[in-house]
């Protein structure tokens, strides 16, 4: 999994989140450090309005939280959702001594991206695609 700082990076990259079951996010406030939540049909529901997103906290008695803007939450997408993100120009996922490294193409160029777990290899990536497609 992710960390907060490489979300962080690739919000401000301009990755937007249409949260769905399953999806795992954080708050992003100071006070909330280090915890995630799980979107879930039964608990933490997303609401679709015309002024935005708002995830619902359904039934949680141990927080005093009803609802949250989606603008507040950090998206912290799983290893498949990165990889999806990556689409055609992602070749593959190798085992390194280290950890892993993902290899994409990116004009007409394999480029290797390397990290202790996965997920952060395939965001590294994705945050370096995004790079290139807005310069």
């Amino acid at each position: 999994m992710i960390d907060d700082d490489t979300a962080r990076l690739l919000r401000a990259a301009g990755l937007r989140w249409q949260p769905v079951s399953g999806d795992t996010f954080a708050i992003d406030r100071p006070d909330m450090g280090g915890e995630r939540f799980t979107v879930s049909d039964m608990t933490i529901e997303p609401h679709h309005f015309d002024t935005g997103t708002i995830l619902g906290f359904n039934g949680t008695t141990e927080w005093a939280l009803d609802s949250l803007a989606v603008e507040e939450a950090l998206w912290i997408p799983r290893e498949d959702q990165l990889r999806e993100l990556l689409g055609a120009t992602f070749r593959h996922l190798a085992r390194t001594p280290d950890g892993y490294r993902v290899t994409i193409v990116l004009d007409g160029q394999e480029r290797m991206f390397e990290a202790v777990d996965a997920a952060t290899a395939y965001a590294q990536a994705l945050l370096s695609l995004i790079g290139a497609s807005v310069s």
